[in-house]
């Protein structure tokens, strides 16, 4: 179960993007970029700065041969601001010098001059002036007028969601190098090589096949390299491409804290309806999210927000509506979870505040409306292999719910100043890119005469073990040892046209590509291995740890040797295969369809314990029952998991986005950013793979409609569980302070927490 890549990190083997060799003459890029969150641009004065020691040029947007834009769904944002900026961060020259630190100190030296306008910071003030990235979305089911009169109870409240720095080990960068025809190599920190390469195109006016982007691996991405990291090299491609010299452009971590997009921050409306037996009736939520400056992927994680906006419940009369609202802050992005966590946090809060009114348990309200087979989410599609009674049941059993709600209480009733939070969540999450044309991938594999085996897929290894699983999942297809295979970078020449590592789907959709490819080589060896026997049947051939075998029956070849007389044979021992998730779709103009090719389902069961004296808090313990499928690589699934958890935790409580009045962001250092540390981990981290039926798994309405070998998407699904620890927390508080009002804002901080435990 070793993840080989793990071993070069600890050794320091790995290679990063800073560590890229590079010629002699590389240049170093700096960004200067706008201290005002909105404002006109009267007056842009390079003069000084270019007389500045080793300062080899300045660009800005007048310098730019094709377009200035850098949009992906939408063309709303310019890679260099021209007459206005809107956002502090937005980038207005890179200045490039012989040395980092004399381009940062020219740009010191740039004069400009602004008109200073009133920024729009929050998304319900950018609703109410009509500011929008997009018009809202709607998703509907039944008709929820009609339903309020049937409930016996009706909750509204509102719910605040922070925003979430990915504080990746690796900042952002990018390294351009001018090679001859005019080419361009680009090593990009990037999950998305492909939109990289389209954008250096659009940018230099030149043709896509000009530009090579190669990605070796991410010191960590999270959805922060989606989209974000386009800009770098988009900028250190236009130095290069002008000054035909090889540029390196590499934020330091506070400009990379300062001027790169986030989590994004939502506030939320809810309406819940109920009927006195805890059964969900209604339910309405409006979703502001503030999208910032420019679109990047909002309007994507916008619905995503409200795929995911009743969790793993079935709510017979559902609208949600989102709106996309644009603001003066960054260009918020991708994080893990794609909006999911933000809609799942709502209908959590709303279930909460309900049971509070109604005097019962949490947890009776969300056993009574988990979803059951066939049943339809608001979006249209149905509820197929549905876990989430099997994994909500099977936790409560496994753990002892009762037995540790009652301990909770009895050790509450013991301590004043000490107690103890309880919450169980549930969690589904649907599993493929919902923009239907993403879900595609391609694989490229060479077979070489001594036997050993290259794999070149679009999947970027960022710290997530892809590289180790494609590895297993082309050594088991193959029958053949791992140490054979070698999963090459990802490079935009060996693998064209790549759809971004996101979205939990780099195993799956690259997964299945090798082995597409694999099975192609196969079926081409095994007809090899049929001439050699003297068989005509080449079908009874098959291949088990590197032996040939003939109906089950071991035979003298190897591997190896029908490797070798497939090549004097003239036989291609190189594969290209395509695959494209099938059966999915969705029809934006009426929201509905079947976007996803499966769900992930889970339970877990978080308890905090509070001081009551400080408001500080500690995590005593996740319990999880979690979906694998069948899990293949054990090692990297539990520790996506137990990654995912902290991740989502440290969301929930200490990680907290402040800016000023004028759009300045506050926390914009590990200093006053704080992420989770050793001492905020969980002390015990239990996780309990879903057991599965084996023969189910192989059925035809079961089987190849989850991941590849039966395994199940891994990256995002576990972050939900740290929602959990949110209603653990404010069990605790309400404990010590039953007249809390019921305002749920994250993330919940210390600060946060003992203004909340002495509120009269």
């Amino acid at each position: 179960m070793k993840n080989i890549d793990s071993v070069h990190h600890v050794r320091g083997e790995s290679i990063f993007i800073d560590d890229v060799k590079v010629p002699e003459n590389t240049l170093s890029a700096y960004v200067f970029y706008s201290p005002i969150a909105s404002g006109k641009i009267l007056k842009l004065d390079f003069s000084e700065a270019l007389k500045s020691k080793g300062v080899k040029g300045i660009f800005s947007a007048k310098d730019i041969p094709g377009e200035n834009q850098i949009g992906g769904i939408i063309q709303d944002e310019n890679l260099f601001a021209e007459e206005e900026v809107h956002f502090v961060g937005h980038p207005i020259a890179i200045v490039v010098a012989e040395k980092y630190l004399q381009a940062k100190e020219a740009s010191k030296k740039i004069h400009v001059e602004f008109e200073k306008h009133k920024p729009i910071l929050s998304p319900r003030e950018a609703a109410e002036k009509k500011s929008f990235i997009i018009p809202p979305r709607i998703f509907q089911l039944g008709n929820t007028e009609n339903a309020w009169k049937e409930c016996d109870y009706v909750f509204e409240g509102k719910v605040e969601s922070g925003g979430q720095e990915h504080i990746y080990l690796e900042t952002q960068g990018a390294v351009a190098i001018p090679i001859e025809n005019e080419l361009l190599k680009i090593y990009s920190a990037t999950q998305s090589p492909t939109a990289v390469q389209r954008t250096i195109a659009r940018i230099l006016a030149i043709s896509m096949n000009k530009v090579e982007v190669n990605v070796h691996r991410l010191g960590g991405g999270f959805g922060g390299k989606e989209d974000q990291a386009t800009a770098w090299a988009c900028m250190a491609a236009l130095a290069a491409y002008k000054l035909k010299t090889p540029v390196k452009l590499i934020l330091n971590r506070q400009d990379d804290i300062r001027i790169t997009g986030k989590r994004h921050p939502y506030s939320s409306d809810y309406k819940i309806g109920l009927t006195k037996e805890g059964k969900i009736l209604a339910y309405e939520v409006t979703f502001y999210q503030n999208a910032g400056a420019a679109a990047d992927l909002s309007p994507a994680i916008l619905d995503r927000t409200l795929f995911h906006c009743t969790n793993s419940y079935f709510i017979p009369n559902v609208k949600a509506t989102g709106l996309s609202c644009k603001t003066n802050l960054i260009p918020f992005t991708a994080f893990r979870g794609f909006g999911g966590p933000q809609g799942m946090f709502v209908i959590e809060s709303a279930i909460h505040h309900a049971a509070n009114e109604m005097n019962i348990p949490v947890s009776e309200i969300q056993k009574k409306n988990l979803l059951k087979e066939n049943d339809e989410f608001s979006y249209g599609q149905k509820a197929v292999n549905s876990f989430a009674i099997k994994s909500f049941k099977l936790c409560e059993e496994k753990f002892e719910l009762k037995k540790l709600q009652d301990e909770v209480e009895f050790f509450n009733s013991k301590n004043f100043l000490v107690k103890k939070g309880l919450a169980i969540i549930p969690i589904t999450f649907g599993i493929s890119f919902t923009t239907t044309f993403l879900n595609q991938a391609s694989a490229l594999i060479h077979i070489y005469t001594d036997g050993s085996i290259n794999v070149s897929t679009a999947a970027v290894e960022m710290g997530q073990g892809v590289n180790a699983k494609l590895k297993r999942i082309a050594a088991k297809t193959l029958s053949v040892d791992e140490n054979r295979i070698n999963v090459d970078s990802t490079n935009t020449s060996r693998v064209a046209n790549t759809s971004p590592t996101a979205a939990s789907k780099g195993t799956d959709l690259n997964g299945f590509a090798v082995i597409d490819a694999c099975n192609i080589l196969l079926e081409r060896l095994k007809k090899v291995a049929a001439e050699e026997l003297g068989e005509d049947d080449w079908t009874n051939i098959t291949f088990k740890n590197e032996k040939v075998f003939d109906e089950d029956e071991p035979t003298t070849l190897t591997f190896t040797e029908i490797v070798r007389k497939a090549y004097i044979k003239r036989i291609s021992l190189t594969a290209q295969a395509f695959h494209s998730t099938p059966n999915i779709y969705f029809d934006p103009k009426i929201n509905k369809g079947n976007p996803f090719a499966y769900h992930v389902y889970g339970t877990a069961i978080i308890q905090v314990t509070l001081d009551c004296l400080r408001g500080t808090y500690e995590t005593d313990f996740v319990k999880v029952v979690h979906d694998f499928g069948e899990s293949f690589h054990n090692q990297i699934d539990i520790g996506q998991v137990e990654g995912g958890i902290v991740q989502g935790i440290g969301w929930m409580s200490s990680e907290e986005l402040i800016w000023n009045n004028e759009g300045k962001l506050l926390t914009d250092a590990l200093s006053t950013y704080k992420v989770p540390d050793i001492h905020a981990i969980p002390k015990e981290i239990t996780i309990v793979p879903l057991p599965y039926d084996k023969e189910k798994l192989m059925n035809d309405e079961f089987k190849d409609k989850i991941g590849p070998l039966n395994s199940k998407a891994i990256g995002e699904p576990p972050f939900m569980y740290g929602i959990g620890f949110y209603f653990a927390l404010f069990n605790a508080i309400k404990s010590f302070n039953p007249k809390i009002n019921f305002i749920y804002n994250s993330p919940l901080t210390p600060e946060k927490v003992l203004m909340m435990l002495y509120e009269n």
